[in-house]
């Protein structure tokens, strides 16, 4: 067999990489989500298609994908922009975590495993780190695959999939928290959590993610609260 037909071409795409489209709606997503960009944004397709090095159409498809999960909001005249959350956008937020990350996490206390205790322990750990550092990026990425991997294994794709939506929306706001308050005033009841998981005590766990949700979103009530006197 000839030598270049075996192997592929040398800097071709791989049967891992993923299509172009979701290439760009993975990275338009990131940028939303770890608050790169910043509530009240506008976003373009020529700009993105610009900045992401891509085509039209796949950011444009991104961009539809980003606005039905609530990402983005159309603002009329063919705009679109990152949301502005107020008060009672918050309180609403809060109400849905509330009621589904904690039962997330019970029902992932309940098919906890070692490599995923372990796994959930270094990602805490490496939080850390990016608190104590003053990394905003880090601890919001970082934050967030806490989160995610540990309702990954609740097995329950309908409420994991509604709680990423919430993310998706509020992440933004959360970027401006960490800028306001700084890391190292940010809440972080994963320790409790994992003690709590650790023991085998869903409750308990349970207890701690309502408590980390409600602070994280109290202190976005907080901003907004602030910058409505300012105006």
């Amino acid at each position: 067999m000839n030598e270049k037909a075996a192997t592929g071409p040398a800097n071709g795409p791989t049967p891992a990489d993923p299509p172009e489209h979701e290439r760009v709606y993975r990275a338009l997503r990131d940028r939303v989500l770890f608050g790169d960009l910043r509530p009240g944004q506008p976003v373009t397709i020529q700009g993105l298609a610009a900045e992401l090095g891509a085509g039209m159409t796949p950011v444009r498809e991104a961009i539809r994908r980003m606005t039905s999960e609530g990402g983005l909001v159309f603002q009329g005249n063919r705009r679109v922009s990152v949301p502005v959350l107020g008060r009672s956008d918050v309180q609403q937020i809060l109400f849905l975590r509330c009621a589904i990350e904690p039962e997330l996490t019970r029902r992932a206390c309940k098919a906890l495993s070692a490599d995923l205790l372990d796994a959930l322990r270094d990602t805490d750990a490496a939080l850390d780190g990016a608190i104590a550092a003053g990394d905003i990026a880090g601890y919001l990425r970082h934050n967030h695959r806490f989160h995610e991997t540990l309702y990954a294994a609740a097995d329950a794709p309908i409420m994991a999939q509604t709680v990423d939506r919430l993310w998706l929306q509020f992440g933004p706001s959360l970027r401006v928290v960490c800028g306001r308050f700084g890391t190292q005033n940010l809440p972080d009841r994963h320790r409790e959590i994992l003690a709590a998981l650790d023991q085998g005590d869903a409750e308990a766990a349970a207890g701690a993610m309502m408590r980390d949700v409600t602070d994280g979103m109290t202190q976005v009530l907080e901003v907004i609260d602030e910058g409505a006197e300012e105006a």
